[in-house]
């Protein structure tokens, strides 16, 4: 794999050697975690795809990042540090297209995933930043409604696709959370996938394989 100049602390894991038309998946953890977190599904993960496990740029504690800080107010509403929201959104945004740069994928091949805050981030990189990706993988996280305003034109999401899977049990980020993101993604022109899945916050053996499913049908629909 060739080696990358990024502004974010990462893991990689190339794509198999005699691979032609490689692809990129970038992984975002949650909150109070790091880039040694999902980086373990790298060896899973089709074997057309370099993936990139990044760490997060707010420091929270040693080895504890978040892509944003928020607060729980006493309603249980969450309120979001909206600066540090939308630099992460944008530094990702130049990442994502430098790394896919450097390695020789073009858009089309890139997929963005996270968990929970890191879904956040994946979400909101694909509604807001469509054309430096193919796709989204999302896992039990929500849509910021900071973002809506900001969410690409219709066709701008033709061709793209977003898997949305979550915990049935999530007491973390309530699976209703999900609902709405998928209601807001029936109105677009993308393919959506996903479901919930029994389980609370984290990922199950099930809905890993149907992810893993999801990105094999993506590499093999492929122009």
């Amino acid at each position: 794999m060739t080696q990358l100049h990024l502004p974010f602390k990462f893991l990689a894991h190339g794509a198999q050697a005699d691979v032609r038309e490689p692809w990129l998946l970038v992984l975002m953890h949650g909150v109070g975690s790091n880039e040694q977190d999902l980086f373990g599904l790298a060896r899973l993960m089709p074997p057309q795809f370099h993936v990139l496990s990044l760490r997060a740029p707010y420091v929270l504690s040693p080895d504890a990042y978040a892509w944003f800080e928020f607060q729980v107010l006493a309603d249980g509403e969450r309120r979001i540090n909206e600066e540090q929201e939308r630099e992460s959104r944008f530094l990702v945004g130049e990442m994502i297209a430098s790394a896919a740069q450097q390695l020789g994928v073009p858009p089309e091949r890139v997929v963005v995933g996270g968990f929970s805050q890191g879904g956040i981030m994946a979400l909101s990189l694909l509604l807001t930043q469509p054309g430096k990706v193919r796709a989204a993988m999302v896992w039990h996280s929500r849509l910021l409604s900071q973002v809506v305003p900001h969410i690409a034109p219709p066709e701008a999401f033709e061709g793209k696709a977003l898997w949305v899977s979550h915990g049935s049990a999530d007491n973390v980020i309530p699976p209703s959370a999900a609902a709405a993101s998928r209601e807001l993604a029936r109105g677009l022109p993308l393919a959506l996938s996903g479901a919930d899945f029994p389980g609370g916050h984290e990922i199950r053996p099930a809905e890993l394989q149907g992810s893993l499913a999801w990105l094999h049908s993506l590499t093999a629909g492929a122009p």
